[in-house]
């Protein structure tokens, strides 16, 4: 199972495209490991820079709507090159979202009030996720501030996950 516990990058916006994700130019790579510099290199957002703002980060909290687009296996690929195994948002594109967990990685979906706190209690600070993906339950922390959440998934993806995504799960299922 991957790792789902560290540093969180907030992206404040809806509607970010795979082509935002992994820009179409860089499709032709044979290797998911060449994506790993191109992550979110399009991604226009206010005070965000690609170069500085990814490195070191595990998780991303976003808004509505992540993922939408295309529905290329190389937006999550992109992702997990750089080590975030994570995405929490109010919604994603469903494409986007199964490609995530048949990644074995991890997608969940929470309450737009739930992203709103998490937006207004830690954006711009550093903080910390940990997930305890046996109790379903995500700890955010950042100095003396702490916000426990609990999320679901259906118990097919999280069997994906447990994997280590689809291509593990078939080879211990089929």
């Amino acid at each position: 199972m991957k790792n789902f516990n560290g540093e969180i990058l907030f992206l404040d916006r809806a509607d970010i495209n795979t082509d935002e994700i992994i820009p179409a130019k860089y499709l032709t790579e044979i290797t998911k490991e060449a994506l790993k510099p191109y992550l979110l290199e399009d991604l226009k957002l206010n005070s965000f820079d690609p170069e500085k703002d990814i490195e070191g980060k595990k998780a991303i909290i976003t808004k509505e709507n992540f993922g939408c687009g295309s529905s290329r296996e190389h937006a999550p690929w992109a992702l997990e090159m750089n080590d975030i195994n994570v995405v929490i948002a109010v919604n994603f594109a469903r494409i986007f979202k199964q490609n995530m967990f048949n990644n074995g990685m991890l997608a969940v979906e929470l309450g737009e009030k739930t992203i709103n706190d998490l937006f207004n209690t830690f954006q711009g600070k550093k903080t910390r996720l940990t997930t305890k993906f046996e109790e379903s339950l995500f700890i955010f922390e950042s100095g003396e501030q702490r916000m426990e959440v609990p999320f679901t998934i259906s118990d097919f993806d999280r069997s994906l996950i447990l994997a280590g995504g689809w291509v593990e799960y078939a080879d211990l299922h089929y």
